[in-house]
């Protein structure tokens, strides 16, 4: 089982991602029990990229449901192509067929848009469902995924249920806006993923920005990590770190000064009262505590 559990840190390391033991393991569990995972974490942490990075490994489609408040079920279940219903409606009246007629077949499987849950579960191969920000969406929507995540099939009233071809790798995230049900939990393997060691997010540079100059992704991860110490409304995440990086090598930086630090802290801090509230001392106090740099990782 280690074997398996390294093999796995290995190949989502290969796709740009840092995964420690814990999300490894997460990620085989859920593909050998079959059973969805469930991954919470401050926002920007890694928690979507799992399931690119699980579709890329696995060879196979990436279907994503965006949550958000308001979702209903027809969104993100199915619709009924009404302008072809229509149209087959008019060629039909024209050709003398019976209402009884025409109803009995407007509502067939071609005149039917598949959204993203009724899409992953009539693949015949076997996709990951991205199930994304499901803390955003209404705790009436959560419910009815139970039915879906229990059994894996869903209930269509001019059709009938239609079941599952290959039952899909499933992955919700949640940032923990809304506190979600003991009944989805509890049909979930659980994930919690923390910003991460100083260490990791070496890394994690390392990795998804090679070309990046030794000294600088150092500064960069140490002003990053003691930045996060700071009470703010909005703390910064790998997303923001990289995106930091990306600018300032654009700029052409080769080291980190307070002035350089104060014009680029809107690719860190995405709040204006945390932008505001960064004094000049604070600043600089946080850049001395980022001049010890974390140790290079093997």
């Amino acid at each position: 089982m280690r074997d398996a559990i390294r093999s796995i840190a290995e190949q989502m390391e290969q796709r740009g991602y840092v995964a420690d033991r814990a999300i490894a393991t997460a990620a085989h569990l859920a593909g050998s029990l079959g059973k969805p995972l469930l991954v919470e974490g401050e926002a920007g942490v890694g928690k979507t990229e799992i399931a690119k990075v699980l579709a890329d490994m696995l060879d196979t489609e990436l279907i994503r449901l965006q949550c958000y408040e308001g979702l209903d079920v027809n969104t993100a279940l199915y619709e009924w192509n009404y302008q072809r219903q229509l149209l087959h409606i008019r060629v039909g009246e024209s050709a003398n067929a019976t209402p009884a007629q025409l109803e009995a077949t407007i509502f067939g499987r071609e005149y039917l848009l598949e959204r993203p849950l009724l899409r992953a579960i009539t693949r015949e191969a076997a996709p990951v469902l991205l199930i994304d920000e499901i803390d955003r969406a209404d705790e009436e929507f959560e419910a009815f995924l139970l039915e879906l995540l229990s059994d894996f099939q869903v209930t269509i009233p001019e059709l009938g249920t239609i079941r599952a071809v290959t039952r899909p790798h499933v992955v919700l995230t949640s940032n923990g806006t809304r506190e979600l049900s003991d009944a989805l939990r509890r049909r979930c393997l659980y994930l919690w993923i923390d910003h991460p060691t100083p260490e990791k997010e070496l890394r994690i540079l390392h990795t998804r920005r090679a070309h990046l100059r030794e000294a600088l992704a150092e500064q960069i991860v140490g002003f990053v990590q003691q930045l996060r110490q700071n009470r703010l409304y909005k703390t910064p995440g790998v997303s923001e770190t990289l995106d930091w990086a990306d600018a300032l090598e654009s700029l052409g930086v080769e080291r980190l000064d307070a002035e350089l630090v104060r014009a680029t802290l809107g690719c860190l801090l995405k709040d204006r009262h945390d932008i505001a509230g960064l004094a000049e001392d604070s600043l600089e106090r946080i850049l001395a505590r980022a001049s010890s740099p974390p140790a290079t990782p093997p």
